[in-house]
């Protein structure tokens, strides 16, 4: 009822019982009143609360029990059968019940109880309603409180102000499974499992689910109690089960398309897909009745970065109806949970804070939002003051900074920030989210991986198994010391030497300051990735010679482009220090002069239109490394040079694109029409290739019969030297 006149917005107390009395004399069952006693006590104020809809976010359910009586309100849509229920955490003898109306009422209702949140009991019922304050005398137990609305008094919803129930806990048990609440009320919630304060202190989960009996150890000496998961399924019970063998909990993801943010594959329609919609929920819903009882189990996260990734696959006027329509399917998802699992909160991740607009807008049976953020986790709490949220959040990944977030180095790719820099980022990440007193409700920090890649060494506590300065750093957030542990050898000061201008295939010089806090013996490694040249995220070993002072001459890769130097120095305790430079990798230099350079060129095709295309065979002579001919992708091919004269000929060097030739010839003519070949290989394997020779010729020309690729052929410099 955002619009409601301010008529409607009555608020007649009920007088006194007698009063009551007389509302009720028409009522198809009457609700006598009980004397009040010394022991009766508000149960039902700052639990939690749900309901059949909302009108809008502004409107939740929660609203009817935060104990303000004229500043929040729920209030549903505007139909009837329409109802709200308060869970009191426990069962209690319930004495009364007073419905504080908006002036959306109900003219017919009931008052049920429930022991489960599923089977009801009719306490009481009233046909002839006024609004207003109705006060309500009950006798019965029960955990669960339900208003059951029938008829409405208006062509509004039904409207409260505040929802109280009275009674005391003498019943009182332990609420099942320790389950889990959002309690509170406007920026002063609390989590709680089993009635007792609650904050995550998470780790994202990298290994095997299989594995978790391994590392479960770990994570609780670390002060962790809580991780987070991306799929639920059957693999995920031994992770439950080690979970809870050492008192952990599990934030149980469900992945939806596009999870992962961008790049991330998978383009669902949800404006028109429900089939897939219908699917996904089935499945959930299995996985949520199959775990909810399981002691491990803390709560349900449905989807990762989807609003934010929903922009690879539309854009405009269709990319905003997707983000509705995946929301609103977001919380499609979040009832359906609720309906099997009471006890246990529904929340969702995104990438940016600018995701939540439209949650608060789709999604409001969200007990609380959560959400990514790495280098500007501190900006939440603003955002979060700036969009009028109404719900507290969880930071589900955080860390040091990412690669979108940090300045490109001198060879144009992300500077990837130190280790000493990367265990501030853990620290800071903490700081920002426990600074949100009674709205951030912690964290499930990025991430416990063993990953020992580019990745891996970019965000995991420990690639490879062994501990980094980050490490250490979750550690002393969530433990509150560090003290007696081994600590990681520290590495700074980390050079290369050319950074931009390294050769292929020859050596170039890297230096780094190693030193180790506790003076263990330190062992220093050098690995190298080729994402940035080729895409392989691996790190591979390095071929390298120590040249004394930490200093090692490390041999370049064949293939050009910019390739990262890892400096990986460990203890031999299982701890480990790792720096990271970029060197960018060049053809060789040729002693002489490149007579080829910008000579007419033929060839037997060239790709009109593909990729950066068009690929001129004048293209492999004009001395620039970025760009390249190609050929059509068929066997046989040449590309040929004419040098104007006859001129000497020393050298001749091919820098390969991908499509390199797996056999070919170099052949020269004095004349184009009569050949003699000088070299002949039938094992290239691409990058660079340097042929030397000893002749004399006008035209030099590369007969390519063999393809080392699925593509054609391509050069990007064919050089001839004198």
């Amino acid at each position: 009822m955002t619009t409601a006149p301010t008529a409607r917005r009555r608020a007649r107390t009920t007088a006194s019982l007698v009063s009551l009395g007389a509302l009720l004399a028409t009522s198809a069952t009457v609700l006598t009143a009980a004397p009040a006693t010394a022991a009766e006590t508000l149960l039902s104020q700052g639990k939690t609360a749900t309901a059949s809809s909302t009108e809008g976010a502004a409107y939740a359910a929660s609203a009817a029990v935060d104990g303000d009586l004229t500043g929040t309100r729920w209030a549903s849509q505007w139909s009837d059968d329409q109802w709200f229920q308060v869970d009191l955490g426990a069962s209690a003898d319930i004495s009364r019940v007073v419905l504080n109306w908006e002036g959306a009422y109900g003219k017919a209702y009931a008052i049920q109880l429930s022991d489960n949140g599923t089977d009801w009991r009719t306490a009481g019922s009233v046909t002839a309603g006024d609004g207003g304050t109705d006060e309500l005398a009950v006798s019965g137990a029960g955990r669960y409180v339900r208003l059951q609305g029938i008829t409405r008094a208006t062509g509004y919803g039904y409207s409260l102000w505040e929802f109280r129930v009275y009674g005391n806990g003498g019943t009182t048990q332990p609420e099942p499974g320790g389950a889990v609440r959002v309690t509170g009320s406007q920026g002063n919630w609390q989590l709680t499992v089993g009635g007792q304060p609650y904050t995550v202190k998470g780790l994202t989960w990298g290994p095997a689910m299989a594995d978790a009996p391994r590392y479960m150890p770990d994570l609780r000496s670390m002060g962790v109690n809580t991780v987070r998961t991306w799929g639920t399924d059957a693999s995920s019970k031994p992770l439950l089960d080690a979970a809870a063998a050492n008192g952990l909990k599990v934030m149980n993801g469900f992945w939806l398309q596009p999870g992962g943010g961008p790049g991330s594959g998978g383009c669902v329609n949800y404006v028109t897909d429900t089939a897939y919609k219908n699917t996904m929920l089935t499945e959930f819903a299995k996985w949520v009745d199959t775990y909810k009882s399981h002691p491990a189990t803390l709560m349900w996260n449905v989807g990762n970065e989807s609003v934010l990734g929903l922009q690879n696959c539309y854009g405009g006027t269709e990319l905003e109806a997707q983000r509705n329509a995946y929301t609103t399917f977001v919380n499609d998802v979040a009832k359906k949970i609720h309906s099997i699992d009471p006890d246990h909160p529904v929340t969702s991740t995104d990438a940016w804070t600018g995701a939540w607009p439209y949650y608060k807008r789709n999604a409001p049976d969200l007990d609380l939002y959560s959400m990514n953020a790495y280098g500007d986790v501190c900006g939440v709490r603003r955002d979060w003051i700036d969009g009028g949220y109404d719900k507290p959040y969880i930071i589900t990944e955080t860390g040091n900074a990412g690669e979108w977030e940090v300045p490109d180095d001198v060879n144009g790719i992300p500077d990837e920030p130190t280790d000493v820099q990367k265990a501030e980022g853990y620290t800071k990440a903490w700081n920002c989210v426990t600074g949100h007193q009674g709205v951030a409700l912690g964290a499930t920090m990025f991430h416990y991986g063993l990953e020992h890649d580019f990745g891996g060494v970019w965000f995991n506590l420990l690639p490879d198994g062994l501990k980094r300065l980050s490490y250490y750093a979750v550690k002393k957030a969530y433990a509150g010391s560090t003290a007696g542990d081994n600590t990681p050898p520290v590495i700074t000061n980390m050079t290369v030497t050319p950074a931009s201008a390294a050769p292929a295939g020859r050596e170039f010089t890297v230096r780094a300051d190693i030193r180790d806090p506790d003076g263990d013996p330190v062992t220093p490694k050098i690995y190298l990735s080729g994402n940035y040249a080729n895409g392989d995220k691996r790190l591979i070993d390095a071929q390298y010679r120590s040249l004394g002072n930490n200093t090692f001459a490390v041999t370049a890769p064949e293939k050009l482009g910019v390739w990262k130097v890892y400096v990986q120095a460990e203890d031999g305790r299982g701890n480990a220090g790792i720096e990271t430079k970029s060197v960018k990798v060049v053809a060789p230099p040729v002693s002489g002069t490149n007579i080829a350079l910008n000579r007419p060129a033929t060839a037997s095709s060239a790709q009109a239109s593909y990729g950066d295309c068009p690929c001129p065979a004048s293209n492999a002579f004009d001395g620039n490394a970025g760009t390249r001919w190609a050929s059509d992708w068929s066997d046989p091919q040449w590309i040929q040079v004419d040098l104007g004269s006859a001129k000497p000929i020393r050298t001749v060097q091919l820098v390969w694109d991908p499509a390199y030739a797996k056999s070919y010839e170099v052949q020269v003519s004095d004349d184009g029409n009569t050949w003699r070949t000088i070299h002949t290989t039938t094992t290239g394997n691409g990058d660079i290739d340097t042929v030397e020779t000893a002749t004399t010729a006008r035209y030099v020309k590369l007969r390519l019969t063999a393809r080392g690729t699925g593509w054609g052929y391509s050069l990007h410099e064919f050089g001839v030297y004198a």
